[in-house]
């Protein structure tokens, strides 16, 4: 698939078939947050992989009852470790950590879509029972949960997008259209 058309198809599926997902395919989702632009080169994001039925309804749960979560083969849970980044760049730290991840986890979006899996990008939880029901220690943060698998069916068409005029401006807040350079005088 070219890159275009996985760009447009991905979008966040809640509903998940029982055609089993390889562990070489979550790998591969997995591998897929590896190469997303870091802070100085140091690699913030962790990864869980859940499959025990057990934990994945107890995420779920934590998830603020968002049940579909458990219905997903995999839940890839990403986190962030900013202890070597808090070294490097001190106040900055956190919120490099968080730009990271969310890098990483678009980069595994795209992946999943690219092999034809589904997902839903989860914000919303209780971050102290989803480090309880994992055993993550206090000094990492969960950034967000990805439950992966089949889609039960081909996803809907995607919605309209708004146009890049509506979101884009040039040189200052909402100027719409591009003004020519002006050339400096450096004589």
């Amino acid at each position: 698939m070219n890159f275009d058309s996985v760009l447009k198809r991905r979008c966040s599926i809640r509903k998940y078939s029982t055609v089993k997902v390889s562990l070489n395919e979550i790998t591969k989702v997995a591998e897929a947050s590896r190469f997303s632009p870091m802070a100085g080169n140091i690699h913030t994001v962790r990864l869980i992989i859940v499959n025990e039925e057990k934990k994945k309804a107890e995420l779920a749960e934590a998830a603020l009852q968002q049940y579909f979560i458990a219905d997903a083969p995999y839940l890839i849970v990403i986190c962030s470790d900013i202890t070597q980044l808090s070294r490097s760049y001190k106040n900055q730290a956190e919120k490099y950590a968080r730009q990271q991840a969310g890098a990483a986890i678009e980069n595994m979006f795209l992946k999943a879509t690219d092999l034809g899996l589904a997902c839903c990008w989860v914000g919303a939880f209780d971050e102290e029972k989803i480090k309880t029901i994992l055993n993550i220690p206090q000094n990492i943060h969960v950034e967000a949960i990805l439950p992966i698998g089949k889609p039960t069916k081909k996803p809907r068409k995607a919605k309209k997008k708004p146009d890049l005029k509506m979101i884009a401006y040039f040189n200052k807040w909402g100027q719409g259209e591009i003004k020519p350079a002006k050339k400096l005088d450096v004589r």
